[in-house]
């Protein structure tokens, strides 16, 4: 396996991975433009991992300066249990903590007891004391 920074010439096949994986929402910010604006604001944080040339597993990694988030790790079902997902998380925060960011959040849905399960095996916790409220600036209300 061999991880490379995420860049756009592996956006096709990044996408078609997280459509084949139960737990990632996509959306209209998950389009190529969309997403080529997030890794050029976010320049080596975000990962793909390599399998004999196929895109194994994927994840996007961004902050704002104070705090950091992941998100879409995701891992082809034909690569699973073989630590890639693991070690697409670890090298996300090394390069968080190269940049001197401390703290980093996931969102992960609330029926996905695989991700959590991962997430807690790695240590992460789970926030009870706050909640996540979203507005889509572009459709208002109505999305």
């Amino acid at each position: 396996m061999h991880i490379t920074e995420f860049t756009m010439e592996y956006y096709e096949d990044v996408y078609r991975l997280w459509e084949s994986c139960d737990g990632v929402g996509l959306s209209r910010a998950d389009s190529k433009d969309s997403i080529s604006r997030y890794l050029q604001r976010n320049p080596g944080l975000s990962f793909v991992a390599l399998e004999d040339g196929r895109v194994a597993g994927a994840i996007l990694c961004g902050h704002d300066g104070r705090r950091a988030s992941l998100n879409h790790l995701a891992v082809h079902p034909d690569f699973r249990k073989r630590g890639i997902a693991t070690a697409l998380v670890e090298k996300c925060l090394a390069a968080l903590a190269a940049e001197g960011i401390q703290k980093c959040h996931i969102f992960v849905y609330e029926n996905n007891n695989d991700g959590i399960a991962f997430w807690r095996k790695l240590g992460w916790k789970k926030r009870t004391d706050i909640g996540l409220m979203s507005f889509d600036i572009l459709y208002g209300k109505e999305s």
